[in-house]
């Protein structure tokens, strides 16, 4: 992770002070957006590359993982097809992490062979759909097409913009190596179709740059450091976990020039370090879709918005404590509106902004206090969300944010009246148990400013569920992590 984010600083840097040096220049004949011969768009080609990750990844399953769910036949796609879609019971992160990250992968084949946003979106769902309906031999499942369709977009868009930063095609030597191993790793659709292209060793002195930092600013920044996880809220007894996170603030919200999907967003992903969590524990991304600046007649900068949101944290139970999973939130499909407003500087407040957004779940998840068949122990369903983010800079000595998101999900389609005993559970079709779930998260942070790019951070999560069960008593679980690290921007 240390040696990921040397590279990407190296590379981010490179690129901002070639950046400079290029005023010199025509900035017509720098950008590869300008090259003619990228403007074609290559539609057969991307369908054929979604037909064979699809490919790829059956073959692979059934013949060196020799997976019983991938012994497709001409009967199985043919009985997918007649009987239709059903809620599966996949664990939590494949449900609503990997298989927005398969998603990525689909849109980014269309997306790196030339197409735009809005015309990259179908191939998340066809993508998606071949494979439900195809790729294996259980039912189909409408919560992967979803979460794979509208996470997969998501994620594509963010990691193909984060990709073009890191690319240089006039470097030469391991800076270019190392250039285009971080770029495929960011983007591995990207990664492949440049070797196929022949970009990935192309040297030129035109049209060779990817990103214009200054008329879209990026603000990265990595943060190392260790949490403490509470079992119920229970300060004694909990476990340390090392985590690496990191964050990005790409574009100018304000700017009414750059006004195409995902010109503003905002991503934050955090890797917990120990055997006992999960890999990946939170990730949290907002693209925006569509904006309008609104005039206050104040210095006040204000814009009202249309955007995409993808939320994910996820846990194991604590070390040597219950078995109870502290918490599981997901928000992978939501599309819903945010207003946006910047304050003028006052005294020693250098910066303060606030952003709330309410939004439309389509497809989300929480942990469930009952259901458990086969790898499932959450609850799926629908509802609504609202976000709130207060920051506040205090001239050079430091920054406070607070974060809040709450969260409202209705699982409409129950198991209880069902004879669940007799029926396979690959077929048994349930969202989880019949439920409304109210999902609280809180997160105060401070930071200090040491010297140089250098801060010191403190940080708290507070989580809060309360579940109302038709057919179950009702239940409130809560829990908190402390965080301590140090943050360096990029």
């Amino acid at each position: 992770m240390k040696k990921t984010a040397l590279i990407l600083f190296i590379c981010i840097n490179s690129s901002v002070f070639c950046q400079r040096s290029e005023n010199l220049f025509d900035y017509d004949s720098v950008f590869a957006y300008n090259n003619p011969i990228k403007q074609e768009k290559h539609f057969v080609k991307s369908a054929a590359e979604v037909f064979g990750i699809n490919a790829f990844v059956n073959l692979f399953d059934r013949y060196i993982l020799d997976a019983d769910f991938a012994q497709i036949s001409f009967p199985s796609i043919r009985h997918n097809i007649e009987y239709g879609f059903v809620w599966d019971n996949d664990k939590f992160a494949t449900n609503l992490f990997f298989h927005p990250y398969h998603g990525n992968l689909y849109f980014n084949a269309a997306r790196s062979n030339g197409l735009s946003f809005i015309q990259s979106a179908p191939y998340a769902f066809f993508g998606s759909l071949m494979w439900e309906t195809c790729g294996e031999i259980e039912p189909p499942a409408i919560n992967d097409l979803i979460a794979t369709t509208m996470g997969g977009i998501c994620l594509g868009e963010i990691t193909y913009r984060l990709s073009d930063l890191i690319l240089d095609d006039s470097a030469v030597g391991w800076e270019r190596f190392f250039r285009e191993l971080l770029c495929a790793a960011i983007s591995p659709m990207k990664g492949f179709n440049r070797i196929l292209n022949g970009d990935a060793w192309t040297v030129r002195t035109k049209y060779y740059k990817y990103h214009n930092f200054e008329t879209t600013p990026v603000h990265l920044s990595v943060t190392f450091g260790d949490r403490y996880l509470c079992d119920h809220a229970h300060f004694t007894k909990g476990e340390n976990n090392p985590f690496i996170d990191a964050g990005v603030m790409y574009g100018d919200v304000f700017n009414d020039e750059q006004t195409k999907p995902y010109d503003y967003f905002t991503a934050n992903v955090t890797a917990g370090l120990s055997k006992n969590q999960p890999l990946i524990t939170h990730v949290s991304m907002l693209g925006r879709l569509w904006g309008v600046n609104i005039q206050t007649g104040t210095p006040m900068r204000m814009q009202f918005g249309l955007f995409q949101n993808f939320n994910y944290y996820n846990s194991e139970p604590v070390f040597d404590a219950s078995k109870d999973v502290p918490y599981r939130i997901s928000e992978a499909a939501s599309i819903g509106t945010g207003l946006i407003y910047e304050f003028p500087k006052v005294g020693n407040i250098n910066k303060l902004w606030q952003r709330i957004f309410f939004n439309g779940i389509l497809l989300g998840g929480s942990v469930s206090d009952h259901y458990n068949y086969i790898d499932r122990d959450y609850n799926m369903g629908s509802g609504f969300s609202a976000r709130m983010n207060t920051y506040i800079q205090f001239a050079r000595y430091g920054a406070f944010t607070l974060n809040a998101e709450y969260y409202r999900i209705f699982t409409w389609k129950g198991y209880e009246k069902k004879d669940y005993a007799a029926i396979d559970p690959l077929y048994l079709n349930s969202q989880g148990d019949k439920s409304v779930a109210s999902l609280l998260v809180v997160n105060p942070v401070v930071e200090f400013f040491l010297n140089g790019s250098w801060d010191l951070e403190l940080s708290a999560y507070y989580f809060l569920r309360r579940t109302q069960y038709d057919y179950f008593k009702d239940t409130e679980n809560r829990t908190f992590e402390l965080r301590i690290g140090m943050n360096y921007h990029l």
